[in-house]
């Protein structure tokens, strides 16, 4: 699902500003609505003013324009940061992946997974895309596969379900099983939410240290036969059902 370019009927200019990877269709209102956005060298104040063949579109006195969206899958792994850079010089995804230093695709992580958090990272210049991911409103389903450094007791599950406090409020798995019954020791667990290293505080509010975390599906997408550290597009079917999960057209 590429980006396209503004037909004869022109393009909405919070289209076109998503479309070049400035920020979401909803940014792009804000910025339009803070006369920040040109086209032809006149400010534009209008919603539903339309951008057509030809014109030139400047944001905050760069001149933009529609990127050719790309959709990378990355099975992350270990000790890689998901950020576009690292001022420490760390690995992060996108030299996982073997993009560019200067990143001319504009390519950012959907999310973040923590450093040594493996599995399922989606990699892309969709802004309308991943903000509508990541948005709460649309309550993408995320499953864990959680390796527990001892035995997680059948009460301690239900907890997990019914919600623990931690310092930013009640957090609730949707689901929770056993992993092995036998060992007890690993566990999946689905949420909808994303805050801030919230599943190994969850554990750690029961007692419990993780030592081995891996995101094994996030929306409809899973890592499939990736090792980790590979990484693949996903093919036209895939972006098509991301754009459906979170009602994009």
């Amino acid at each position: 699902m590429a980006s396209d370019s503004p037909n004869r009927d022109g393009m909405r200019i919070n289209k076109y500003i998503a479309h070049a990877g400035v920020c979401s269709r909803r940014d792009a209102d804000d910025l339009v609505e803070q006369g920040r956005v040109q086209i032809d060298g006149e400010t534009v104040t209008q919603h539903g003013t339309r951008v057509h063949e030809g014109q030139t579109v400047v944001v905050d006195g760069e001149e933009v324009y529609p990127l050719e969206f790309e959709y990378l899958l990355l099975n992350k792994p270990k000790d890689t940061i998901s950020t576009t850079e690292d001022p420490r010089g760390r690995q992060t995804v996108l030299d996982a992946i073997g993009v560019p230093e200067d990143n001319p695709s504009g390519l950012f992580p959907v999310g973040r997974l923590d450093r040594n958090t493996t599995g399922v990272l989606l990699v892309t210049n969709d802004g309308d895309l991943a903000h509508r991911l990541m948005h709460p409103r649309f309550e993408i389903p995320k499953i864990y596969y959680v390796r527990s450094q001892d035995r997680v007791k059948p009460h301690q599950l239900d907890e997990l379900e019914r919600g623990l406090d931690l310092s930013d409020g009640e957090a609730a798995a949707d689901q929770v099983a056993y992993l092995d019954p036998q060992s007890k020791t690993d566990i999946a667990l689905e949420l909808h939410e994303g805050r801030n290293r919230q599943i190994r505080r969850m554990m750690e509010a029961l007692g419990h240290t993780i030592v081995q975390l891996e995101r094994a599906k996030y929306a409809t997408l899973t890592t499939g036969r990736l090792q980790r550290g590979e990484w693949r597009r996903l093919d036209p079917e895939e972006v098509r059902e991301l754009y459906q999960r979170v009602d994009l057209q």
